[in-house]
């Protein structure tokens, strides 16, 4: 199913033409006013956390049905099955690559800037109490855990518990399964496509609560934790940010430029889905949207179906720059000193752990747990350092999650010859969607 211009426009835009500003715009200023709100009355502003949570959820549950039709649908598309592993081989490669390249830069501006020196922070004297709620619940820890907790226990149970990685594998199975059953599956494929295009329009009147959404959560953030937060561990958060800045401009736009594109001008392209996330800490608010833009830039259907879903449990850039700083920033605040064989099997286990860090708001910080427990290097009551500051942080590892996955595509759609590059340059020249209607499908 290629998003045709028509639903590119309901996608990406949300909603139709109207006097009212864009959703970009609308979001922008929903953000604004819910910071102003966190600052002035605090009491409301954390009451508003049900509008955050509420809107994030709505897309949580849309996420299981569309990684399940698009993938089905990829895969199926594409026919052969020696395609559908030559793609899954190239995108998990890429992955692989970014990933590692996203881990190191994370644990070089650790060592680098030391944002946890001077802390003298002890074990003995930090109150667990926030952070035993905070990961209550179990969770994974060797590589065998992982693999098994992929694994659902009922092929409904996927999408009942909501995994990203669960439901891809089952979609992946499903699509195999699909694609070699030949002309004979054709009624099922264009059912399945039939109801990927309903959940997608699902997807646009969920997308007109978007201000919405990201007001609550902004307000609730700043009444919550307050800025105030922020001065005391002002060092880690400046240097992750900078961090994320210098990967999407300088080893992601670097990327682009080989592949004849401005890093500029695609962030310019994601304005609106690059603003919810912003507004909602969570990435997979626009996995909608970015799917139906890429497809509207000029990547190939089966190719972007297939790769963003997989990128969103395999691609994780910003989170990986985040958990080797913050786990060398509470080795650094702890006195804990790491040999070099110690940050190697950190690195490794993070290799491993990053993998099963979807995109929602505090995943990163369970995921970051979770791999502290498995090393056994760095005490996990560490973690109670970043509390406070965890969630503004979240911001920036969806931003460069979203974004990384966007280059991510482009790269598997070029490397396999499924990039247009002339249309995907002219929409980009446009820096809109109107650029992909005018040279749509």
């Amino acid at each position: 199913m290629e998003i045709t211009p028509e639903q590119a426009e309901s996608v990406t835009e949300g909603s139709t033409k109207s006097r009212w500003p864009s959703l970009y715009v609308q979001v922008l200023i929903a953000i604004a006013l819910g910071i102003l709100l966190g600052c002035w009355r605090p009491e409301w502003g954390m009451s508003l956390r049900p509008l955050g949570d509420g809107f994030v959820k709505l897309i949580k549950m849309l996420i299981g049905p569309i990684v399940f039709t698009t993938v089905v649908v990829g895969i199926a598309g594409m026919k052969d099955l020696k395609t559908v592993g030559r793609v899954g081989v190239k995108a998990v490669a890429w992955f692989e690559f970014m990933t590692t390249v996203a881990l190191l830069i994370g644990l070089a501006v650790a060592h680098a800037i030391k944002p946890g020196s001077g802390i003298h922070a002890s074990v003995s004297q930090l109150d667990t109490s926030a952070l035993d709620k905070t990961l209550s619940g179990p969770r994974p820890h060797g590589f065998v855990e992982h693999v098994l907790a992929i694994i659902p226990d009922t092929f409904v149970g996927a999408f009942v518990q909501g995994d990203v990685l669960s439901v891809l594998l089952l979609a992946v199975l499903v699509g195999v399964a699909v694609a070699g059953l030949g002309d004979r599956a054709t009624g099922l494929v264009k059912l399945t496509e039939q109801v990927a295009a309903g959940v997608f329009g699902v997807v646009g009147i969920v997308m007109r609560l978007a201000p919405l959404g990201a007001f609550g959560a902004m307000a609730y953030t700043i009444g919550r934790y307050g800025v105030g937060t922020l001065a005391s561990l002002a060092k880690l958060m400046a240097s992750f940010y900078l961090t994320a800045l210098l990967f999407v401009f300088v080893v992601l736009g670097l990327v682009l430029r080989l592949l004849g594109l401005s890093i500029v001008a695609l962030l310019s392209y994601l304005r609106e889905e690059l603003a919810i996330v912003l507004g909602t800490s969570s990435s997979e608010s626009a996995l909608p949207r970015l799917m139906a833009k890429l497809e509207a830039l000029g990547c190939a259907p089966s190719v972007v179906r297939l790769v963003v879903p997989t990128g969103y449990s395999f691609n994780l850039d910003g989170t990986s720059i985040y958990l080797t700083m913050a786990a060398l920033f509470v080795a650094q605040a702890l006195g804990v000193q790491l040999s070099l064989g110690e940050e190697v099997q950190l690195l490794l286990v993070l290799l491993l752990t990053s993998k099963g860090a979807a995109g929602v708001t505090g995943s990163g910080f369970v995921t970051l747990a979770a791999t502290l427990s498995a090393t056994g290097s760095i005490p996990v009551a560490g973690l109670t350092l970043l509390l406070g500051i965890d969630r503004f942080m979240s911001e920036a590892r969806a931003l460069t999650n979203i974004v990384g996955n966007a280059v991510a595509t482009l790269v598997v759609a070029r490397w396999e010859g499924e990039l247009d590059l002339t249309r995907a340059r002219t929409v980009l020249a446009s820096r809109g969607v109107e650029g992909a209607r005018t040279h749509g499908t």
